[in-house]
């Protein structure tokens, strides 16, 4: 079995500049352990990239180079660009690809202790984000976005939201099995298939980084824009740009905060910086299916624990299973009857 860097070296061969020499370490806050950071040195100077390579288990890998392509063309988020993409390397290694490095920390290590206007800079960047997104990029229906010939398509396609969502949803219920929170997989069918009468059938598919939450964020709290990188978009449905805003709102602000000031406060941004982009009805009809869709979120979080705290003391894992517990019953309770 080789080792980090020994396949870093390979791919440097295969698709770097010249280099004397190179360190690497693997980036913070959440992020996969196939995802390294690459210094090289040549002739005094340093350069940075990042390298990237498909995870062992058999996953989509090409998706991803190819939304940056296709993101950074149609809209103005930020994201890496990409340097080289190898799907069949000549050398030993698994498919991989390198971006440039942008500057900016990851987020997840350090917005809790931001202080207000920080965060609210970055939850009304956060919006624009997303709000440009779902004005710009659209699809022909429902489902997770794949490769064919080139080309991205909607592979799992329905023509249906709601089938959709409940599809994506009972797939986070069965994947509840083996974890800490198997015992309330049965509560949770229970309580969700009568809500999703008040999930919309039609509307257009969007784009939607199914994974925007503050672990894929980089971001320079004295920069006018904070956010100066979206990664990770392996992860990207065609979906109701309102199932995206219930998440967004959850993992940036409803699972992170406690005084309701602070949270109103910090969505009131989020929602201000969306509307900059496209025009949004945050209102009842929103606010009754948030829960279910954050509900979903919070489903999909509880099956990746196990993974996501694999390297935390039980005192760590401990405290995070009852947040996610309270979180659960709270949203539990705000379900429609």
């Amino acid at each position: 079995m080789s080792t980090p860097e020994q396949d870093i070296r390979a791919v440097l061969d295969e698709s770097g500049p010249d280099y004397e020499g190179f360190s690497y370490e693997v980036p913070g806050g959440g992020h996969q352990s196939d995802v390294y950071l690459v210094t090289l040195q040549h002739r005094g100077e340093s350069y940075e990239v990042v390298v990237k390579f498909k995870p062992e288990e058999d996953v989509p890998f090409d998706v991803e180079p190819k939304l940056h392509e296709y993101v950074a063309e149609r809209s103005e988020v930020p994201v890496p660009r990409i340097l080289v993409f190898k799907r069949d390397p000549a050398v030993d290694v698994r498919p991989y690809f390198v971006t440039e490095r942008v500057r900016g920390d990851n987020l997840a290590a350090g917005f809790g202790t931001l202080d207000l206007e920080t965060r609210g800079r970055i939850l009304r960047q956060a919006g624009g984000v997303l709000g440009d997104m779902h004005s710009e990029i659209g699809f022909e229906a429902f489902g997770r976005l794949a490769l064919h010939d080139g080309r991205l398509i909607v592979q799992d396609w329905m023509g249906s939201w709601r089938e959709y969502f409940e599809r994506l949803t009972r797939l986070h219920v069965s994947r509840l099995d083996g974890t800490p929170f198997a015992d309330v997989a049965d509560r949770a069918q229970e309580r969700i298939e009568p809500a999703l009468d008040i999930v919309p059938e039609d509307g257009v598919p969007r784009l939607v980084h199914d994974d925007f939450r503050p672990a894929n964020l980089l971001f320079d709290p004295e920069a006018e824009a904070p956010i100066t990188a979206v990664l990770d978009w392996q992860d990207v449905l065609a979906a109701l740009p309102e199932y995206n805003l219930a998440q967004t709102e959850f993992l940036f602000v409803d699972s992170s905060f406690q005084d309701p000031e602070v949270r109103e406060q910090l969505r009131s941004a989020f929602r201000d910086g969306y509307r900059q982009h496209r025009a949004m009805d945050f209102g009842d009809g929103y606010e009754k299916r948030r829960p279910l869709y954050q509900l979903s979120t919070l489903l999909w979080r509880m099956a990746g624990f196990d993974a996501a705290f694999a390297d935390e003391s039980g005192l760590v894992r401990a405290r995070a299973e009852a947040q996610y517990r309270q979180q659960f019953e709270r949203l539990l309770g705000e379900l429609p009857d």
